[in-house]
């Protein structure tokens, strides 16, 4: 089915960041760049392994796209590298399904994420996601993060449990994520039945350190490291995961605060600088936005695009630049947003040449501002893996960027309307909706969870 690539983690997912050794300041938060021109971008579809349905991640400084896609049929998706136009499968650890689901970016062709293996899990947690909501029969596995490079796929050690799920990885070798430990706690949400706690792995294999939760906390999850060894992630409790953003320096959690809700915060992506985004609840706990987090300066709310009600961050690249999603109320039209110069623009409103695809959300974007998206294709109604690429000085080979500067040399204004200006005239199908409401509310393990009752 295509929804097998819509299946997100129902447990505990990630949470908050922090300091960096070389820490932003509050003047350098305001200041995240100097007004600039306004860019424009050509998308390109990456397709899938086969299936329907694809998304793309994750995006590193040589452009190399990491992502989920389905195989033929619809029946299992796996996790992927694409590069210089191919899009390769990077396997499994013994089990039918694979996946990448954040904004990896190490530059030296290190991928994390998790994968099923030929073993049953005793509990019967579907730990990963794979099973939940996909509308097929439950393949009971255990599955386990993985560390793949130059073609082998190596599994990542667990706390004493049967499963573990890696999130990141910096260029340091260093990779995060969440790994079960023995303790079989009964305040879990069903079907989840042990502890898990925030880890690093490496950067020698079979290296693997806990990060403690915050005070009375039991339960951890990391989701980002950045090359100072900054951690960001979640803590809470594990029938709710992220009631903390945090991010550990040094083995040490700090509470990242919060935008006036108690029942989640969930910081997913950190740069060199110490800067944090992700998404917290509002007062109420009704409603959540993106947040903006640095040291000096704390969490700032970087509100919605005009008409919207939720948003959330997933990928900031080093000069500051932010990408995500906003969406409305039901969930049924959400919009890429490009957060910088403290302005959240809609980037298809910025797209040029020929295209039917509508990106849904912004999922990671390298120093050179390319994006990694998830798209709806108008033509078919199939979610797409796309690639939105910046017309600018460092891209000058693109020939659809190449025209319209052409065309801006002979005339004095220039109005650029892209093909997929407007909203899309799609229903979403309510499982769709609801799954694409859980992706933007990935680190929320109570809210998933209550969903899949």
């Amino acid at each position: 089915m295509k929804d097998k690539i819509l299946t997100y983690v129902t447990a505990m997912i990630l949470s908050g960041a922090l300091l960096a050794s070389f820490p932003v300041t509050g003047q350098d938060a305001n200041n995240l760049s100097s007004p600039a021109r306004k860019v424009h971008y050509v998308v390109k579809n990456l397709g899938t392994l086969g299936g329907t349905a694809s998304v793309a991640e994750g995006i590193n400084d040589r452009g190399w796209v990491v992502g989920s896609a389905n195989l033929a049929s619809d029946q299992n998706g796996h996790a992927y590298l694409w590069r210089d136009g191919v899009m390769t499968d990077l396997g499994t650890l013994g089990g039918p399904n694979s996946q990448e689901q954040w904004p990896v970016s190490d530059n030296r062709g290190l991928i994390v994420g998790t994968a099923e293996t030929n073993a049953m899990d005793p509990f019967n947690e579907d730990f990963c996601g794979f099973d939940r909501n996909s509308g097929l029969p439950q393949t009971g596995l255990i599955c386990q993060g993985f560390l793949w490079r130059d073609g082998v796929m190596t599994p990542l050690p667990t706390l004493g449990g049967n499963n573990s799920y890696a999130a990141g990885v910096n260029n340091r070798g260093q990779a995060v994520g969440w790994a079960e430990n023995s303790t079989q706690d009964l305040t879990c949400l069903s079907p989840q039945v042990l502890d898990f706690e925030a880890v690093i792995w490496g950067p020698e294999q079979g290296d693997i350190r806990e990060l403690p939760p915050l005070g009375v906390d039991t339960v951890a999850s990391a989701a980002g490291i950045n090359d100072n060894s900054l951690v960001i992630g979640a803590s809470g409790f594990c029938s709710n995961g992220s009631l903390h953003g945090v991010v550990w320096q040094d083995g040490i959690p700090t509470d990242l605060g919060n935008l006036g809700g108690v029942l989640m915060t969930s910081p997913v992506a950190i740069n060199s600088r110490g800067q944090v985004v992700g998404s917290s609840d509002l007062a109420g706990d009704n409603n959540f936005h993106t947040f903006l987090w640095t040291r000096d300066s704390g969490m700032q709310d970087l509100g919605t695009l005009p008409g919207d009600v939720y948003s959330g961050a997933f990928g900031i690249n080093e000069q500051g630049q932010v990408v995500g999603g906003s969406c409305t109320q039901s969930f049924n039209l959400c919009r890429a947003f490009l957060w910088q110069n403290g302005v959240m623009t809609d980037v298809n409103a910025l797209v040029i040449g020929p295209t039917s695809l509508h990106l849904w959300f912004g999922n990671d974007i390298n120093s050179r501002g390319e994006i990694a998206a998830y798209a709806l294709d108008q033509s078919n109604g199939e979610f797409r893996a796309a690639l939105a690429i910046p017309c600018d000085d460092q891209h000058t080979d693109i020939p659809t960027c190449n025209e319209t500067a052409a065309v801006a040399q002979t005339t004095a204004t220039v109005t650029v309307a892209p093909t997929t200006s407007g909203n899309p005239k799609v229903t979403l199908p309510e499982n769709v909706r609801l799954m694409l409401q859980r992706r933007l509310l990935r680190q929320n393990f109570a809210r998933n969870a209550a969903t899949h009752k």
